[in-house]
């Protein structure tokens, strides 16, 4: 796996906890966005590049990311994660924040049909439900692309005991925006901090999401399908 970020800002974020249940974590009482109705939002961005390999051949992926209800709960925890639809899922991300000020963000998403070897990821309203000083704008596609196993091998130097019959490589892009309401004592702190902070720990939560991720849906791919899984150490 290989992971990549547009316009990075590194910054140390030492308040994030996504290893705890979701359900059993306690959060700080929030003040919902309406009450916040006299200031503006402040907007964080994060543009992240990722992909994984799977030993096996694009129809064989797809037919297995087509079953997302089967596989996807499992391998998000421990995120937690409630069935919506069919193709929407509600997702608690886990807790994190700074300067005294965390959140524990709940946001749904709609895996959308296949088009051409191509998945989109969007956002949707969850039911009944106001988001406690933020909003979030989640965008993502992912692509199968499948590519020769021998040549793949040989180019990234693994070896070459047993090569798999196909390679098929998914290629995803995320676009998430957060706009954050925050109380006045976080205002008064200079824009530049906030925003420097905002965005660091932002990139801090999708990394650690996507690795994580990235490594139980190969497992649980690979395993079920009764094949190899990727040496990572050998990339």
């Amino acid at each position: 796996m290989r992971s990549h970020f547009i316009n990075h800002q590194s910054i140390e974020a030492k308040q994030v906890d996504l290893n705890t249940p979701a359900s059993s974590a306690e959060t700080d009482p929030i003040v919902p966005s309406a009450s916040y109705s006299g200031s503006e939002p402040t907007r964080f961005h994060c543009h992240f590049q990722d992909c994984m390999e799977m030993y096996a051949s694009a129809e064989q992926v797809s037919a297995y990311l087509n079953t997302h209800q089967d596989w996807f709960c499992r391998c998000a925890h421990p995120m937690k994660v409630e069935l919506l639809t069919d193709n929407g899922y509600i997702l608690t991300i886990g807790r994190f924040g700074a300067f005294g000020y965390k959140v524990e963000p709940k946001i749904g998403l709609e895996w959308l049909p296949q088009d051409e070897n191509s998945y989109q990821i969007r956002t949707i309203p969850i039911p009944n439900y106001v988001s406690p000083g933020y909003e979030l704008d989640f965008q993502a596609s992912q692509t199968l692309v499948e590519v020769p196993a021998r040549e793949y091998f040989q180019e990234h130097q693994l070896a070459s005991e047993s090569i798999p019959s196909a390679i098929t490589r998914v290629e995803w892009h995320l676009d998430l925006i957060v706009y954050m309401w925050f109380p006045k004592a976080i205002q008064k702190l200079p824009q530049s901090l906030i925003q420097r902070t905002g965005n660091g720990i932002l990139q801090q939560v999708v990394r650690q999401v996507s690795r994580r991720l990235t490594h139980k849906v190969q497992q649980d791919f690979h395993s079920s399908n009764g094949l190899p899984i990727p040496n990572q150490s050998q990339r």
